[in-house]
């Protein structure tokens, strides 16, 4: 079988450090690896496979020789340098917003569209993690019944707002101001996840609608988002109504979401077992319960959704991308 030599862009931060872990659980059939970083952090040593490499500086010449490189270093860094790996022939999986709404690139989960990784001209994003886990529990019910609108309610953890963020309830904790957000997280919450746009909504908010039209495939879907930054450390909860198109039984809709990839039911309200986010952290697969009808609309159902947003929100389908992707050059449909 082919080997890959990998590179992982941005490696000592904190999706960049769950690239290695998740990359020491996966093994994919790599030659080699090499840790980029900034000039600020290069010279540091992070282990990999029982094996320390030394991080390297990013320059333009950092791609030559590679294969996959798996970046997540910032949009501007993906901006300026995906280009060039790509040019030399070095397949990118991006986790910045850089290039998710271009038509350009193919925007990837996959458990939900593995066959868009075929149109891909060099650059793959991976969507935003609140997405992310959406779509792995949408997906199946899109194929089966069909979905005519959605309405997002998420509890984001500060981790997704990177290592300031998880600083600033580690340290409102003791009473100290915020560095990164606007308010207190600390015993709070807050209504605003990125900037504020004309329309009222968050940059967030609207990353979910067009990133969910774009996977979906459905440009007229009609979709609305309020996105909450929470005190929560890590994983992401949503609260998600979905309007579908048929008519559905419940068991049948059940039986739907436990036989979808990557998903897990956890739905037994009688001994109060439901998705949480801390049975969640540092697990792969995205969960979801409390299903349950929407008596207030025909064919409307309400679902739980929780995820890992450092692994399966960032680091875990990035990687799932690249085994995907490895997965189809060896099966020649690439």
């Amino acid at each position: 079988m082919k080997k890959y030599n990998i590179a992982v862009v941005g490696a000592t931060g904190m999706v960049g450090r769950t690239f290695l872990k998740v990359l020491e659980e996966v093994k994919l059939p790599a030659e080699s690896y090499t840790l980029y970083a900034s000039k600020r952090s290069a010279g540091k040593k992070l282990t990999l496979m029982g094996k320390e490499y030394e991080v390297k500086e990013l320059n333009e010449n950092s791609f030559d020789g590679m294969d996959i490189a798996l970046f997540s270093a910032g949009g501007a860094t993906s901006e300026k340098f995906a280009p060039i790996a790509a040019s030399k022939g070095c397949l990118v999986i991006d986790n910045s917003s850089a290039w998710r709404m271009d038509p350009e690139v193919p925007l990837v989960v996959p458990e939900v569209n593995p066959e868009d990784i075929k149109k891909h001209k060099g650059i793959i994003a991976n969507p935003n993690c609140s997405t992310i886990q959406a779509m792995v529990a949408l997906r199946p019910l899109q194929l089966k019944y069909g979905i005519k609108r959605i309405v997002y309610s998420t509890y984001q953890a500060v981790s997704g707002a990177g290592l300031g963020g998880y600083n600033d309830l580690k340290n409102g904790i003791n009473g100290e101001p915020p560095q990164k957000f606007n308010h207190p997280i600390f015993s709070n919450c807050l209504p605003q996840i990125d900037v504020f746009l004309p329309n009222g909504y968050t940059k967030e908010e609207m990353k979910m609608v067009n990133e969910t039209r774009k996977i979906l495939g459905d440009d007229e879907m009609k979709i609305t988002a309020t996105t909450v930054r929470v005190p929560v450390f890590d994983c992401h909860s949503e609260a998600i109504n979905v309007e579908l198109k048929k008519p559905f039984d419940l068991e049948e809709l059940r039986a739907c979401l436990e036989a979808a990839p990557g998903l897990v039911v956890q739905d037994d309200i009688d001994n109060c077992i439901y998705p949480m986010a801390c049975t969640a952290a540092g697990t792969n697969e995205t969960y979801v319960g409390r299903i349950r009808r929407d008596e207030s609309i025909d064919n409307g159902v309400n679902l739980w959704v929780v995820a890992d947003n450092i692994r399966k929100g960032a680091a875990t389908n990035a990687v799932q991308i690249a085994q995907k992707f490895i997965e189809m050059e060896a099966n020649g449909e690439l």
